[in-house]
């Protein structure tokens, strides 16, 4: 942040020109001495001793970054230390947001110090008097001010065409994204003697004075240009439907243009709305078109092709909003609230969530930690006040940048659990649920033994539905909108239509078809075991009935953990193909844990069906070859089925398809 322009009366002139000019004028009285004299006086930094032998853009400073600008700019006028000694400070008022200026009082430690007043206020300067010194926001001070200084440093009568003039000047820096300050100062006479600063009553005698009779010295334009990220993550931000409003306590026009720099505004100033916009009678009751749109699901709605409309508010026009301006102040995309205060700043996080929206506030002043603590998610500032810090759910220690991380992994963890319970469902819960209720209800023998139900949820499945957990964002993860936590729920009847219907049914369905064909090919009938309830034909060999069920729920077995590898690279992503986000060989995008856990699975699988032992004790048996190739043909379809859909719900975003996809 630093200092581009200066104004005294109607002379504009750059901060590069105010310092040649200062070089080549020595004259005591002159209008820029008594600019930089408020400049450095009325100014709350101190430099860094350590860095004062230092080049002036290279020197560290103390303080505000508002007040630090100010103070280098005074600085480059001529030394500030030289006239700290010859004034001397009696009291301070620091700035803050609800008052929007600073008042300091100082009394004359030198004679020389005089050369910074005009030449009449000089003369008549007496022992005893004080001087008020106060810098702020002009919109607050310019009403206060009666007399000016000109550019040739004499005090004149502040008419109505000069504050027009000054006015004019404000409006333009502004309109530039400038900060504007205005700097002032009163003569109090004989104040030494009437008060003590170290009284109680000086204070309020203080702000009693600084309403009027004010002088203006001049005006000072700062430039605090965005960080050179900002324009990128709004851009980002917005296009994961995520709206940015501006909250700050400048100026209206500075707050607005630099909005539209940063991105957060993007329709040109002429199409911002204003106060007047907002109705304070309840709207007309909405058309049908109007009414269809709303019912549409937010994931319909094509953000390029929406025009976003865009508001401008000030704070002391917040206060005089009723509930049905509030109402559809919140259905803006673009807003900007300027001049604002703590507890306007906290008034709009609690409209914003009493209309269903979460809210994330960033702040890093003392004044912010109200505000940052009501919302859902407080976001500090690292180089912030402690109080900020604390009162946040999250600290940006170097960029903003960090926010656009934060969101894409929030949406990441969400989807990976989403991914982690699909993957589980169809063989941990479904698959394993239909041999008991065939036993129970249909007299079938179990086919799916109790202790291999076990080995594929605690050993197959959970160590491939760990490995979901490491998986990669999607490529559209950033480009989806925010999910309404009321609707949008971890489960719903989406994940389970998909999980059970779409790919349980598939497995089961595999995986009965496997093993009971086995037992028909080894001479065990599907017809002599319907219905039968552990008794069989006179004809069949219990011992051999129970050897064949002993292979046919290995075969079962090796069925589910081999179509769950296919499930596996079917549920990685949400929407995209399985070659848009490749498992192996692209690094934004490989997971490389899904192999490794297939490869244990099939280690679990040789354990417990060819290790001789294991499989007597816990009646299982090998099974052939064949039957590991058949479930890969299985596991084929079921991915070809799965990239089918995503095909559909990417292609057809409006289809019946997409409307179920979870």
């Amino acid at each position: 942040m630093f200092v581009t322009e200066c104004s005294v009366g109607t002379k504009k002139m750059s901060a590069q020109e105010a310092h040649d000019y200062r070089i080549k004028n020595e004259e005591p009285n002159d209008s820029i001495y008594q600019l930089q004299a408020i400049a450095g006086l009325c100014n709350a930094s101190e430099f860094d001793a350590a860095t004062y032998h230092l080049p002036l853009s290279e020197r560290k400073i103390a303080g505000d970054a508002t007040d630090q600008a100010v103070f280098r700019f005074s600085e480059s006028l001529g030394p500030v230390k030289e006239l700290q000694l010859l004034w001397r400070r009696t009291f301070e008022l620091a700035f803050n947001s609800k008052n929007k200026f600073m008042i300091r009082t100082l009394a004359l430690a030198e004679p020389a110090g005089l050369e910074y007043l005009a030449a009449d206020e000089a003369e008549l300067w007496k022992a005893d008097d004080l001087l008020l010194t106060i810098k702020g926001a002009p919109d607050i001070l310019i009403e206060r001010c009666t007399t000016y200084v000109n550019e040739d440093g004499h005090v004149l009568p502040l008419d109505f065409r000069m504050k027009m003039s000054i006015e004019e000047i404000k409006n333009y820096w502004s309109s530039q994204g400038k900060r504007v300050i205005l700097l002032a100062r009163k003569v109090l006479p004989g104040h030494q003697a009437i008060h003590s600063p170290a009284d109680n009553s000086f204070e309020a005698d203080v702000m009693s004075q600084a309403k009027s009779d004010l002088t203006l010295v001049g005006l000072v334009g700062i430039v605090d240009p965005p960080r050179d990220e900002i324009p990128e993550v709004v851009r980002i931000l917005r296009r994961a439907g995520i709206r940015i409003f501006m909250v700050t306590g400048d100026f209206k026009l500075t707050a607005q243009a630099i909005a539209i720099e940063c991105g957060i505004i993007s329709n040109p100033a002429s199409m911002v709305h204003d106060i007047s916009m907002l109705s304070r009678d309840t709207p007309l009751s909405k058309s049908e078109d109007e009414k269809a749109a709303d019912d549409m699901e937010e994931d319909d709605l094509d953000p390029t092709e929406h025009v976003a409309k865009s508001i401008t508010l000030s704070g002391p026009e917040i206060i005089t909003l009723n509930e049905n301006q509030w109402n559809q102040l919140c259905e803006y995309d673009e807003i900007v609230f300027a001049r604002t205060t703590p507890e306007q700043k906290l008034r709009i996080v609690k409209e914003f969530q009493a209309r269903d929206n979460i809210v994330g506030m960033t702040g890093d002043g003392v004044n912010d930690a109200p505000s940052l603590k009501a919302a859902d998610i407080g976001i500090a500032l690292g180089s912030g006040s402690d109080i900020a810090i604390e009162a946040a759910d999250m600290v940006l220690l170097d960029s903003f940048g960090a926010v656009v991380e934060a969101v894409k992994y929030g949406r990441v963890v969400f989807d990976n659990l989403k991914k982690t319970i699909i993957y589980l469902l169809p063989a941990g819960t479904f698959s394993e649920f239909w041999p008991i209720i065939t036993n129970v209800i249909l007299g079938l023998p179990q086919i799916l033994s109790s202790f291999l139900m076990i080995m594929i949820c605690c050993l197959t499945d959970c160590a491939a539905a760990t490995t979901l957990a490491y998986e990669k964002p999607e490529a559209d993860v950033l480009l989806r909108r925010p999910r309404n936590p009321k609707k949008d729920k971890l489960v719903d009847w989406k994940l389970l239509f998909h999980a059970y219907i779409f790919l349980g049914v598939q497995e089961s369905v595999c995986s009965f078809t496997m093993a009971y064909w086995y037992a028909q090919r080894r001479g065990v009938a599907f017809s002599a075991l319907w219905l039968g309830y552990g008794v069989y034909p006179d004809n069949y060999d219990p011992d051999y009935v129970a050897q064949v069920l002993s292979e046919a729920s290995s075969i079962y077995f090796a069925n589910l953990v081999i179509m769950q590898w296919f499930n596996l690279f079917a549920t990685r992503t949400r929407r995209l193909s399985i070659f848009q986000q490749p498992p192996a060989f692209n690094k934004e995008t490989q997971n490389s844990w899904l192999f490794p856990a297939i490869l244990f699975s099939v280690c679990v699988i040789f354990i417990f069906l060819y290790v001789p032992g294991i499989e007597v004790a816990i009646l299982s048996s090998p099974i052939p070859v064949e039957y590991f190739f058949f479930p890969m043909a299985f596991g084929l379809w079921l991915l070809f089925t799965d990239e089918t859909r995503k095909y559909i719900v990417r292609k057809y975003p409006k289809s019946l398809v997409a409307r179920m996809a979870w």
